[in-house]
């Protein structure tokens, strides 16, 4: 039997070699010496691109289309990840077409609802307000006049050598007798009690102002937060001085007691002037150090940037507020009074959406927007407003990560004195999210005219919660901290936020009335 062998045509175009091709120039071609002399030395040859090779097989239907085990892309054994940009694209599509039919839906049954003329903004409410933002910093310069006779009188002491009843170890330390101790700790209870009285003046001011003055809610809550500001500065700059202080009345060598090397460009007492209190005043921080990582210059441009996002995302929010947010909240206050928990449970899935949108939009303009535009103007090079806060698989999590100024300010000088005093970790948290409470409830309550407690009970409330989703933070694996990420977002911004706007809301109608003119339609 004579066996037939098909040979595999193959064009030049067809083949793919294993190895690159390198082609040596022509052997035919002859250049004469004096031409070589003349003519500058031919280019190197490259190799050629790889040429692919096609055979044409005999047998079309065998091919092994399964060779190997192989997991499906989504599954978790799948040795690489996925990429979910497409997935992406498709919300973004989603959010927006579902996001237009809500809009035309909501303009075609209540009408164009925004109007710049229905604000009420009388002229009491600007010229205080207006009185209240230069009035605040005078609180300021009282804590830097008392800082700077505190450290006027350690300077003295100091150099006058009275009353130093200590003992100078050989290696520079300083060891202070039980009478120094007992006179910087009265010395220091005077300079706290004054620092107090200071700052609980600035912050008890403005607050009865505001509540019974100021009718307009954004002018109010500006003029508090403004206070609350200054009164957390106040209070870290008093701290921090005194730990400064001590250390330079008492020096020690030990490694635990050593300052921050940053702090050796500005030492104790040069810090207390009043151009660094008021650089500390403006910058993007509520913990006083006497000086900051800086950068080389102000970019001014990247400073425009900001700003403009800071509008545009304010007047977003105002349009979201009142085109959306009132007709649900206003339709919602006969299901709230007549305790109707279905029709209560539908509106606050319905304000859920609008609510969390606002807030996200009013996280970027304060923290990534407002927060850099102030760090670039003042150069201030610490940056690190936020991190990956929508991640957290705990509420705890969430907190440490979403507003690292109010955190860094509550470790340092709430939490970690608390710890330092004997207190357990979880009487320190308590502690923190006590204090917090209260100062969310000045916030929310004293603008808005309405001290409910609601904004307090929502953050103490979060203890118990906060407990109970610590233990998804340890767990490994992927399962925990999706579980724990999927609570923090439905107990806290598809929960708590609506509710409480649903509360302050109805506490206000029952206060003041309609704050809109427009009718709203049921």
């Amino acid at each position: 039997m004579v066996t037939t062998i098909d040979t595999a045509k193959v064009t030049g175009a067809d083949v793919l070699p294993d190895t690159p091709i390198k082609r040596s120039a022509p052997s035919h071609v002859k250049r004469s010496r004096s031409t070589n002399r003349d003519s500058p030395p031919p280019p190197t040859l490259q190799p050629l691109a790889p040429i692919r090779i096609h055979v044409k097989k005999k047998y079309r239907h065998v091919a092994a289309a399964h060779t190997k085990p192989q997991t499906s892309c989504l599954s978790h054994d799948s040795e690489a990840s996925p990429s979910f940009l497409g997935f992406r694209n498709l919300m973004i599509i989603v959010l927006v077409v579902g996001n237009l039919r809500l809009m035309i839906e909501n303009i075609k049954k209540y009408g164009v609802l925004i109007c710049i003329r229905c604000h009420d903004y009388r002229r009491q409410d600007l010229m205080l307000g207006a009185a209240l933002y230069f009035l605040i910093p005078c609180h300021l310069f009282v804590a830097y006049v008392i800082e700077l006779a505190a450290a006027q009188h350690a300077r003295a002491s100091l150099k006058a050598h009275k009353g130093r009843s200590g003992v100078a170890t050989p290696g520079g330390s300083y060891v202070a007798s039980d009478e120094e101790k007992r006179r910087f700790s009265s010395t220091w209870k005077l300079i706290a009690w004054i620092h107090g009285i200071n700052i609980t003046f600035c912050l008890l001011i403005t607050s009865v102002i505001v509540y019974f003055f100021i009718h307009h809610p954004l002018i109010g809550t500006l003029s508090e937060i403004h206070a609350i500001i200054v009164w957390l500065k106040t209070a870290s700059y008093a701290f921090t001085n005194r730990d400064l202080r001590h250390a330079y009345l008492h020096p020690s060598k030990r490694e635990e007691d050593a300052l921050p090397e940053i702090y050796s460009k500005c030492p104790y007492p040069e810090n207390a002037t009043l151009s660094n209190l008021t650089y500390f005043w403006w910058a993007p921080t509520l913990v006083y150090q006497p000086v900051y990582p800086r950068t080389d210059k102000i970019r001014w441009v990247f400073v425009a940037k900001r700003l403009v996002e800071v509008f545009g995302l304010g007047v977003f929010m105002w349009i979201v507020s009142a085109q959306y947010a009132v007709p649900v909240l206003q339709n919602s206050l006969d299901k709230m009074a007549s305790l109707d928990l279905p029709s209560i449970l539908e509106r606050l899935m319905k304000l859920s959406t609008i609510s969390l949108v606002i807030w996200l939009a009013g996280f970027f303009a304060l923290f990534q927007s407002f927060l850099n535009a102030l760090a670039e103007v003042m150069r201030f090079g610490d940056r690190e407003f936020y991190t990956d806060w929508w991640n957290s698989p705990s509420l705890g999590v969430y907190w440490r990560t979403w507003n690292k100024p109010v955190y860094q300010f509550m470790k340092r000088h709430v939490f970690s004195p608390l710890i330092g005093r004997g207190w357990s970790s979880g009487s320190a948290s308590i502690a923190v999210f006590v204090f917090s409470g209260v100062l969310h409830e000045l916030l929310v309550g004293i603008p808005t005219h309405n001290i409910l407690g609601v904004a307090f009970l929502g953050m103490v409330a979060q203890l118990p919660l906060i407990a109970m989703t610590a233990p998804l933070e340890k767990m490994k694996g992927i399962n925990g901290r999706v579980i724990g990420n999927c609570i923090f977002w439905v107990s806290f911004t598809l929960i708590g936020q609506p509710l409480g706007a649903l509360l302050y809301f109805f506490a206000w109608q029952a206060k003041y009335g309609s704050v809109s003119q427009n009718a709203v339609k049921p």
